[in-house]
């Protein structure tokens, strides 16, 4: 196996026993990234200076016999709405063309003093919203990769990087992450902190992961993972080793397969896929039961657009009315429905908000995890959209953990993925699900650039 092609995990490892030396590991992903990036366009930054200094660095503190941390010699890439010191952050508009932030965001921050090595930034749709980057999919790329984290999902298929940081308002980390058949991870609100990250709307914003395994995800959860003072969404929870977690359960999990709404809303191939996914994991062991939405989930999705649109204009109101006309389409008609909004319609959404998530808590409560697709469809062959949120969006809205997995790949050679989603608090239960889906699905199939 060539380097670049190893995770998270196994860098880390091979760092640590001095197998594999962090330049080393930079270096194969630099050359990767030239070979692979002016088809696929996944970073909007590549910083192989910065990224090489830092692996030097790593590399001496390694010949000195100093512990290298969690991440050790890692080479990580952020989503480009993530505060780098130094490091340009756009957000994907030009608006912020020039922006160079003087700290990193705490998440950034954390990644750095667990041993990562910040390779650069990925591209991102402009402010995370809906205006799509140039970033083709990685399996075909007439193909979106999905977004807002559409260079993290390209890249990470395409062995630029092993591991890279998302957001997820809507759906922009599982998206993203099921159409280019890789892990996505979007954890309970408040468990990463947000500081330093360019918001979309504040009280939905989530950072993730996206990896090639579940484990991965977990070493990056647990790297940034953490109460933080300066995010009012954060909370303060014992410290929780998700990489010692995200092993399989000592049996196997009970798996509540939602029909309604998302196997109705699915095109066929994919209803058929899921519920071919679901009969696996039975037969692997699984207590698949079918579990049924409350009615109030029928108004979700409308509650979701409200708050997004109405703090998307809150976030960008001051800049908007400077520079309206280098934002994009989409994101600017998000900040004009926005400020013509009323505060009535606001403040009403958001009081209707705590009785919808309670109803929906209830659901999830019915089963360790609960299974649906990941998305209505595989990728469309469509440049100009991120894809279809829907199948995401309440779980950020509820700011309950979920996480995507890969499952299989059609017949046009394009990922499939599924979708699991636990209660609040719950993530390393989820991981543990996760891994053992993970584990009876065995899905190995990468896109046809890996063997290049």
């Amino acid at each position: 196996m060539e380097s670049w092609q190893l995770g998270v995990a196994e860098i880390a490892a091979q760092v640590r026993g001095r197998q594999l030396s962090p330049v080393e590991a930079v270096t194969a992903l630099l050359s990767r990234s030239a070979a692979l990036d002016p088809q696929i366009q996944a970073w909007a930054t590549l910083d192989a200076e910065g990224a090489l200094l830092a692996a030097r660095a790593l590399e001496a503190r390694v010949g000195r016999g100093e512990d290298v941390g969690l991440l050790g010699g890692v080479p990580i890439g952020l989503k480009d709405i993530f505060y780098t010191k130094g490091l340009r952050t756009s957000g994907g508009s030009r608006a912020l063309a020039d922006f160079i932030p003087d700290e990193d965001a705490t998440s950034v921050a954390r990644l750095r003093r667990a041993g990562a090595v910040i390779l650069g930034k990925l591209h991102t749709a402009e402010f995370a919203s809906a205006d799509p980057p140039p970033t083709r999919n990685a399996w075909d790329q007439a193909h979106t990769p999905g977004g807002s984290s559409s260079g993290s999902g390209a890249a990470v298929a395409a062995g630029m990087v092993p591991a890279a940081t998302g957001s997820q308002t809507g759906g922009s980390t599982l998206r993203p992450a099921a159409y280019n058949g890789i892990v996505g991870l979007k954890p309970t609100y408040g468990l990463i902190s947000c500081t330093g990250v360019i918001a979309l709307a504040w009280s939905l914003d989530h950072v993730g992961v996206i990896a090639r395994s579940v484990q991965d995800a977990a070493l990056l959860l647990e790297a940034m993972a953490g109460y933080d003072p300066r995010d009012a969404a954060s909370v303060r929870r014992r410290r929780v080793v998700y990489s010692q977690e995200a092993h399989p359960p000592a049996s196997p999990p009970r798996l509540g397969l939602v029909r309604d709404y998302f196997l109705e809303r699915c095109e066929p191939d994919i209803r058929r896929h899921t519920e071919e996914v679901a009969q696996r994991l039975a037969r692997a062991g699984a207590q698949v039961e079918e579990v049924r939405l409350p009615h109030s989930f029928s108004r979700i999705h409308e509650d979701h657009g409200v708050i997004m649109t109405a703090e998307a204009a809150g976030y960008h109101e001051a800049r908007f009315k400077e520079k309206s006309h280098l934002y994009g389409p989409k994101i600017a008609q998000r900040v004009r429905e926005g400020l013509a909004m009323s505060a009535a319609t606001y403040a009403r959404t958001l009081h209707n908000r705590p009785a919808l998530v309670a109803e929906l808590e209830k659901t999830v409560a019915q089963a360790d995890a609960l299974l649906t697709p990941a998305t209505p469809a595989p990728a469309p062959r469509d440049l100009t959209t991120t894809g279809d949120a829907s199948f995401q969006s309440p779980w950020s809205y509820a700011g309950l953990p979920a996480i995507a997995l890969p499952s299989g790949v059609n017949q046009a050679g394009l990922p499939l993925g599924i979708q699991l989603i636990a209660g609040r608090w719950r993530d390393a239960r989820l991981l543990q699900v996760a891994r053992w889906c993970e584990m009876a699905l065995d899905f190995r199939a990468h896109p046809s650039c890996w063997s290049r």
